[in-house]
């Protein structure tokens, strides 16, 4: 296990900044438009984060995890018929290219609905931290621009894009993470029911298309917001996926309160004992980047530079300690 990031820098300064923090392990996509990223273009970039003493270890496949209304063109869950099978031919050609250029992974979502928040909420300090409380959420949102998307069609979709990739991912020994929906709603909420918002959903999702090559970029904040009470029932949830080699990536953060009614916290600071999370992926044999993926705003001149290297470091702690 090792730290890893998947921000996006600004210009080479920030690859300097994260090898000099001991971040040396990144998630970062090429620039321009990710379907037709070239072979040149992948390898470049590649060289590129090599020679600044950084592995490029994931990339993200371009299937948009915000909201479906934000996204333009097509989308790989509701698009059909021709278009359909021009994204997938475009996806599964981009997986291949990775393969070829060497970059041993990729992450993506399956989502129409992005990632629903309420309003933010103080946090330790005067932070603003990231919420969902469906207390005050609106139960009748309207319809997104893909209808409704019932349990049993919401699966259908899923198993015909695994199908599709699985395979093509495997002949190029391409690890495919797949994000959770974050968070769980209720079934039909806005006319989606999000069937991998739940640890049930999860564990059906990676056991489809078996392949060593099909797994998760497991959120363990997202995860901990399915449970009823992540501080008692994490553990077991990593225990699951990590012990049938599920887990290509993790998202390193905490939250502190339980399915439907959360605030997102520093690691340190929320319902779920970080340490000891980290000593469950150790014990399950997990072996690729421990990352940070939201942060609370705080104050400062550079407020998610500050906020996400405190987060590295903490998360390089608790590895020297647990080692």
């Amino acid at each position: 296990m090792y730290v890893g990031t998947q921000i996006e820098p600004r210009d080479d300064s920030d690859y300097q900044v994260w090898a000099q923090l001991g971040v040396t392990h990144i998630c970062v996509d090429p620039p321009g438009r990710p379907r037709y990223w070239s072979l040149d273009e992948l390898s470049r970039r590649k060289e590129h984060v090599e020679g600044l003493g950084l592995s490029l270890d994931m990339v993200q496949l371009p299937i948009s995890s915000g909201p479906i209304e934000a996204q333009d063109g097509s989308h790989i869950l509701i698009a059909i018929d021709l278009e359909w099978e021009r994204e997938i031919d475009a996806l599964c050609r981009l997986i291949e290219r990775l393969g070829t250029a060497g970059v041993p992974a990729a992450k993506y979502n399956l989502s129409v609905l992005g990632v629903p928040r309420t309003d933010p909420e103080p946090g330790r300090g005067g932070s603003r931290n990231k919420a969902f409380r469906w207390s005050r959420a609106d139960p009748h949102a309207p319809l997104t621009r893909a209808g409704v998307i019932s349990e049993e069609e919401n699966w259908q979709r899923i198993d015909r894009f695994l199908a599709a990739v699985v395979p093509v991912a495997t002949a190029a020994k391409v690890r495919l993470a797949c994000h959770p929906h974050d968070p769980y709603t209720p079934p039909g909420w806005r006319g989606v029911t999000r069937v991998l918002g739940t640890v049930e959903g999860l564990k059906r999702f990676v056991l489809m298309h078996e392949s060593p090559y099909h797994g998760l970029n497991f959120c363990q904040g997202t995860a901990a917001a399915m449970l009823d009470d992540p501080g008692r029932e994490i553990f077991d949830v990593i225990r699951w996926f990590g012990e049938r080699g599920k887990l290509f990536n993790v998202h390193f953060r905490n939250i502190r309160g339980r399915r439907l009614d959360f605030m997102e916290t520093f690691p340190d600071e929320g319902d779920m004992d970080m340490a000891r999370s980290l000593a469950t992926y150790r014990d399950v044999d997990y072996r690729y980047m421990l990352m940070p993926d939201h942060v609370p705003r705080i104050a400062g001149r550079d407020p998610s530079g500050v906020a996400f290297a405190y987060c590295y470091g903490y998360i390089q702690g608790l590895i020297d300690a647990l080692n």
